[in-house]
């Protein structure tokens, strides 16, 4: 597989800051045994940065070309993807409308108040609910109702829908991220990321085979177990060589999810991700988010410990930023003083 050429084709929304950083984690590097660089996403500039604005840069884009007004979204209570979208639209003079769905149950107050959605109050986001987690479909046609209902009043609305049978165009941007990574150092031996829409996941991959490297690329499954992973991975890289006019089997030979950090569910913070999001703070002086991040970073450490990654290779691992809900998530992290 050659490098492509076909991202030109879309439409794109100028939002990064730039190319993030790569940065080498000496004091873990050393502790682990392996060489371990860290693609800094946490940094990519709008509105407190993670993964989402390389997605949105896509989404918005073709939302102008389509002269939208207003951008609608669903996500989880605390989800970095609405609150990036409500800041990328007042960036461009849009309005948002954000969903927020009820996938994590059992939450304290904070996790309505903090946090994520703080900041989108700040941003003047109109807010709708949804009762269920696991239902997609059901989520996109509620925001379909809404934007009916806007369209009826005068407006343009955009849709950036969740379920597998839309077009992936925000995966596009973990694409030309996978390019980026490759033209920072191309030769790592893996990149370990969190999976849950796929989109991060299956655009970074696409980017590096696109590049014609032989990095393989761990997904950490936060959402779904491994095999109900897999299967949505076949479908996101089927519909994203689809846009790119490229062949999916080349890229689905190359999935590969794991599981061990995933229990107790989505958005759920257990022993094995507070204990890596403090080592990472505590070793390195740099936070991780409790959803996908830290969970990622503790599947990083399994595969380290069961000998998937061998001592002395050459690993970089991906951080998607979503500070914003550590606030949202002080009850489930913080530890009452002895």
């Amino acid at each position: 597989m050659t490098r492509n050429n076909n991202l030109h084709r879309f439409p794109r929304a100028k939002l990064m800051s730039g190319p993030t950083p790569l940065e080498r984690l000496d004091n873990l590097s050393a502790e682990m045994d392996i060489d371990l660089w860290l693609k800094r996403d946490d940094l990519t500039g709008l509105s407190f940065g993670g993964n989402k604005t390389r997605q949105l840069e896509f989404y918005l884009g073709d939302a102008r070309q389509q002269g939208a007004d207003t951008i609608l979204i669903t996500g989880a209570v605390q989800s970095n993807f609405v609150r990036s979208a409500a800041a990328a639209a007042a960036k461009l003079g849009m309005q948002s409308v954000l969903q927020l769905e009820e996938r994590v149950p059992d939450m304290g107050a904070e996790y309505y108040s903090s946090g994520n959605v703080l900041l989108a109050q700040i941003l003047g986001a109109e807010h709708l609910g949804y009762p269920e987690g696991e239902d997609e479909a059901g989520a996109d046609a509620a925001l379909h109702a809404r934007a009916v209902e806007l369209k009826a009043k005068g407006h343009k609305p955009y849709v950036i829908n969740l379920g597998l049978g839309h077009p992936p165009l925000g995966a596009l941007g973990y694409v030309v991220a996978g390019q980026e990574l490759y033209q920072q150092m191309p030769d790592f031996d893996a990149v370990v990321v969190p999976s849950g829409s796929g989109a991060t996941h299956g655009g970074l991959l696409t980017g590096l085979a696109l590049e014609e490297s032989t990095a393989s690329v761990f997904g950490i499954c936060v959402r779904r177990d491994r095999d109900k992973q897999q299967a949505r991975m076949k479908v996101v890289l089927q519909k994203l060589a689809d846009l790119l006019d490229i062949d999916a089997r080349l890229l689905q030979d190359k999935i590969s999810v794991f599981d061990e950090a995933l229990p107790p569910g989505y958005g759920k913070v257990n022993a094995i991700t507070s204990a890596a999001l403090e080592k990472m703070a505590r070793t390195e002086g740099i936070f991780l988010d409790p959803v996908y991040s830290a969970k990622t970073f503790s599947g990083l450490l399994n595969l380290v410990e069961s000998g998937k990654i061998k001592s002395g290779e050459k690993i970089v691992l991906l951080h998607t930023g979503g500070l914003p809900a550590l606030f949202g998530y002080q009850s489930e992290l913080i530890h009452n003083p002895t």
